[in-house]
């Protein structure tokens, strides 16, 4: 049971949806994740923070037949038959131009001029925080009722000339299949640790 620390936190059933209960599945029933579903994903996980609100995550939906053996074909063998059976793949990538949209995503101050000029410190920023909001995707996703199972193990330079071939400066980060699990494919949850074994309040 959870301590309530506070009358707005969450209901037990729902933290136990959201954390405690909820697994990385690596099948997946025969149910269709519908468009509206996904726009119902990305409207929670936008609201996530990011630094200077850059939002630099680009991800494409992968839906369609043609377009699940395009990425199927770029994964690891064990990760093919995941990508091929989910509803939707969503791969989460970044742009390390970010900075250009931060006239109107951050306009309280000039932060564009933060990050011109540092390419370098463009792709750190751009890896980190779209690593954040894939979390939200993740969160946002189970949220809704839904089921995911992220994945790396795929050739990330030919999915990004696959899938971002047209915007050179967006990169993949890594992929994340969603809809609903088949509880026949996950095993028996793995260990976590109790807060003394890697925290301390200082």
């Amino acid at each position: 049971m959870t301590k309530q620390f506070h009358d707005r936190s969450l209901s037990a059933d729902a933290l136990d949806q959201i954390f405690r209960e909820a697994r990385s599945y690596n099948g997946w029933l025969a149910k269709p994740v519908s468009d509206e579903q996904v726009h119902a994903i990305y409207e929670l996980m936008k609201m996530g923070p990011t630094s200077a609100n850059m939002q630099p995550a680009r991800i494409v939906w992968v839906k369609s037949e043609e377009a699940k053996e395009k990425l199927a074909s770029l994964a690891m063998e064990g990760n093919r038959e995941k990508i091929l059976t989910a509803p939707v793949t969503a791969i989460i990538g970044y742009d390390i131009d970010f900075h250009d949209e931060l006239p109107w995503l951050f306009p309280h101050t000039d932060a564009k001029s933060w990050f011109e000029g540092d390419q370098e410190g463009r792709k750190q920023g751009a890896f980190r925080n779209s690593s954040l909001q894939g979390a939200y995707l993740m969160l946002a996703a189970r949220a809704l009722g839904l089921d995911c199972g992220p994945m790396s193990g795929f050739d990330n330079a030919a999915v990004d000339e696959a899938f971002f071939g047209d915007e050179p400066k967006h990169k993949s980060n890594f992929i994340c299949s969603i809809g609903y699990g088949d509880p026949k494919s996950i095993f028996e949850r793995s260990p976590r640790p109790d807060f003394d074994r890697f925290n301390r309040i200082a």
